[in-house]
């Protein structure tokens, strides 16, 4: 599948954005690689905002943030150091100082839809992330905007599915966004999904299972509450049964960060026991 499109964007100056290069699915997992200067959101101001000052500084404020943040930073960054744009944890987070991880709605291939960290919905065309009204004790959210960054969540993901393959008190999510407006039209939304349905892999597990789920459409306020601002690296979360973020990571791992987020995860595990 190798979309193109013509991307109309509408703030105050009608700015008109060129073709993106064609991309492809790879792995079948991540279908947003086009490239992060392209400002690919399709949410327009609507007519009443015009006349609202506070919308109008607010999208003037984003439009600055995506202008001013593109492709040649990120690329310029990865190759400086890789996506390693910080280390980390290498203990928890306390609580007093912990933040909430914003609620973010992902859907499956099968269609059903959830909000992370895990917080009850109420509309019927969402489904909660998990059998009981409470977030499991400990849950693992990776973050990939880009195809390229897939590499970089395995990575994080394999080893903690190893050491914990027996537990049944916590979750291992892979989020992908796709940020594309062409994407997130339900038709083409729906296809997308199953064909990426056709190709996903279900481990087998005595415990837990890797949950695979997608992010349509725009993502900028989600990811300024996160202060995300490279597109081509991989983010990592862990969260206590509260939705708080208690330890994160970068990048690729390495064998030290691995252990450090084992050890972590661990002790969460035991502290939300207490």
């Amino acid at each position: 599948m190798s979309p193109s499109s013509s991307r109309l964007l509408t703030h105050f100056n009608r700015f008109i954005s060129t073709k993106y290069p064609s991309g492809s699915l790879q792995n079948c997992r991540l279908p947003s690689n086009q490239p992060a200067f392209q400002i690919n959101h399709y949410r327009f101001l609507d007519i009443y905002q015009f006349t609202d000052k506070e919308a109008i500084k607010k999208e003037r404020a984003r439009l600055g943030d995506e202008l001013n943040r593109g492709y040649f930073a990120d690329i310029s960054e990865l190759n400086k150091h890789g996506g390693k744009i910080g280390f980390a944890n290498k203990t928890l987070i306390p609580t007093i100082a912990a933040k909430n991880f914003p609620t973010l709605v992902v859907e499956f291939t099968d269609g059903r839809k959830c909000s992370l960290p895990g917080e009850a919905v109420k509309s019927n065309d969402h489904i909660h992330c998990s059998d009981t009204t409470t977030c499991p004790n400990a849950t693992l959210i990776c973050l990939s905007f880009r195809a390229n960054s897939q590499a970089m969540i395995d990575s994080w993901s394999s080893p903690f599915l190893e050491a914990f393959k027996t537990k049944t008190d916590l979750q291992l999510y892979e989020v992908s966004f796709i940020d594309s407006w062409l994407l997130s039209l339900r038709p083409i939304k729906s296809l997308l999904l199953r064909t990426l349905r056709k190709s996903e892999i279900v481990e087998g597990s005595q415990g837990f299972q890797r949950q695979i789920v997608y992010s349509f459409g725009d993502n900028y306020d989600f990811r300024k509450e996160l202060k995300i601002l490279n597109l081509l690296t991989g983010y990592i979360f862990l969260l206590d049964n509260k939705g708080r973020i208690r330890w994160q990571g970068f990048g690729t791992a390495s064998d030290e960060e691995v252990s450090s987020m084992i050890t972590c995860t661990s002790l969460l595990l035991k502290e939300q026991c207490k």
